[in-house]
């Protein structure tokens, strides 16, 4: 039986941080303001891993109090959740939407890919990364801020049919 979990992350745009987005450093003008690097790309397939494997959400495993997550690389944080999940369960797919006005996604999405695959020890065939904007509307329109939507499939082991 397959296990579906479902994330968001939303953080605000800040001047005088660096934008990481699906553990990418993007060159832009400002970046997401957060209690760690705040990669809402990162934190969503974080949020949905552990939703499918009824592990809680990424405030339970690393509250926003807690310093010693301040700071924190979010790809780091992702190998931990990865490191939280069953060892005999098995990642189907991930798949992730950036909602943003700006940057562009469509250079980095590749990269994205290879370096949540890589946290996850699985291929980037498996990780599906897209962009939409909010056609200028709301927070995200008016570039205050970028979310993220993830889906993700586990597989728990089958049990052994017996004749």
């Amino acid at each position: 039986m397959t296990r579906v979990g479902l994330g968001y992350d939303v953080h605000r745009l800040a001047t005088g941080r660096a934008l990481v987005l699906g553990g990418v450093d993007i060159p832009w003008s400002q970046g997401l303001e957060g209690h760690s690097d705040a990669d809402v790309v990162i934190h969503a397939i974080m949020d949905a891993l552990l939703g499918a494997a009824g592990l809680g959400d990424i405030g339970v495993h690393f509250p926003p109090a807690d310093e010693a997550w301040r700071d924190a690389r979010s790809l780091d944080l992702l190998a931990i959740v990865r490191d939280l999940l069953p060892a005999d369960w098995n990642i189907e797919n991930i798949d992730a939407t950036i909602l943003a006005e700006q940057p562009k996604i469509g250079p980095y999405r590749a990269a994205m890919s290879q370096a949540i695959a890589g946290a996850l020890g699985i291929g980037a065939d498996r990780v599906n990364i897209k962009a939409t904007t909010n056609e200028r509307l709301g927070f995200i329109g008016r570039g205050e801020g970028i979310a993220a939507l993830a889906s993700v499939a586990l597989s728990p082991p089958q049990p052994e049919a017996h004749e």
